[in-house]
């Protein structure tokens, strides 16, 4: 079997309350921008891929689709060991190839990509579900509202003021209580002094980790900040690949991995970070861009199929206007069903990609 085609649209798809807008330290949005990917196959078999775009100037999806077509056209879809050694693209297009050649080696071998990646060992997958910076009342409406949906984790951003950050959650804690697990996420914003001033503030709160509050590196600094407080640390700027997540063990810079196929390059990184964390008994959270179809169901069969995914995983799909998928996901008591169709066990609705298409 060989690839035969690639097919790439740039959609941009509306958010909706109560993910919208989503505020950030860095800025708001109510949109989610991404790629969405297609490889066809010389034996009629096809396969669907995603990556992140938000955010990102001067996207050319006209160059982007002559890279992939003229790299990927007439090689094996089936050996991603080899697709892994050799694509020579960033990240995000490596990505959202992987991601269609798991789903064609799924379809190709009449099995899941949970199943390929040893078995199910979730049949559903948890989810936190996400919120953007909101005042002390909104934040407790917005809790609320989770609760009631039958959520059990809820993350939020932070990171414009530490004293805004520590609104947020005490308007979610006098809110709900304790019924929901609570990460914030400052996405960088703060020095590890600042980080370490705010983590003291935040300990009578029950976190369940403060994710990445200051810049990715030194991870001696994150090291030197769990030392400070009893919050635990989760990192997820600094995880890039396997080997990013060996230098964190080492450096005893975090108690918590939240790695992201757009920025490791794919599901198969993915695996092998939640194997390095199994081994190392630290729990790994698959992190969400806002995502789409084909990256939400390349979450559920990692988190399905690798020990180490066993968090709820963040999401916010349930934010999105639409999706680009014939038969979009639902959320019960917030938890999806892991696909059981072969491949990736969706399809894409190419009138949904041209309807929502920026490019």
């Amino acid at each position: 079997m060989k690839n035969s085609a690639v097919s790439m649209w740039l959609v941009e798809v509306p958010q909706i309350a109560p993910i919208a807008p989503y505020r950030s330290h860095v800025r708001t949005s109510s949109t989610t921008t991404k790629a969405i990917t297609r490889i066809d196959t010389d034996e009629s078999l096809y396969g669907w891929g995603e990556c992140n775009l938000n955010f990102l100037p001067g996207l050319d999806l006209n160059r982007m689709r002559k890279q992939a077509t003229e790299w990927t056209v007439g090689r094996d879809p089936l050996n991603i060991s080899s697709f892994h050694r050799n694509c020579p693209f960033d990240s995000r297009l490596k990505s959202g190839l992987e991601l269609a050649m798991w789903d064609i080696a799924g379809k190709a071998a009449g099995m899941s990509v949970a199943q390929l990646l040893g078995g199910v060992i979730r049949e559903e997958i948890e989810l936190a579900a996400c919120m953007g910076i909101q005042t002390y009342e909104r934040a407790g409406e917005i809790a609320s509202l989770y609760v009631e949906q039958g959520f059990t984790t809820l993350k939020t951003k932070a990171g414009s003021d530490a004293q805004e950050d520590l609104d947020m959650v005490r308007g979610i804690r006098d809110a709900v209580g304790g019924r929901l697990k609570l990460r914030i996420d400052p996405n960088r914003a703060y020095t590890p002094q600042q980080a370490a001033e705010l983590a003291k503030q935040l300990e009578d709160y029950d976190l369940e980790y403060f994710e990445q509050p200051i810049p990715a590196e030194p991870l001696s600094d994150a090291r030197w900040l769990r030392e400070q407080t009893s919050v635990p640390i989760a990192l997820n700027e600094s995880v890039v690949g396997p080997d990013t997540v060996m230098s964190i063990f080492l450096a005893g810079a975090a108690s918590h991995i939240l790695p992201d196929t757009h920025i490791a390059g794919g599901i198969l990184p993915c695996v092998k970070i939640g194997h390095l964390c199994e081994a190392a008994d630290i729990p790994c959270i698959m992190h969400c861009g806002h995502d789409l179809g084909p990256k939400t169901a390349a979450m559920l069969h990692i988190a399905a199929a690798c020990p180490a995914y066993s968090l709820a995983n963040d999401c916010t799909y349930f934010g999105l206007a639409d999706d680009i998928l014939k038969e979009p996901f639902t959320i019960q008591n917030g938890r999806m069903r892991v696909p059981t169709a072969p491949g990736l066990g969706i399809d894409g609705d190419v009138e949904k990609l041209e309807y929502y298409s920026i490019g």
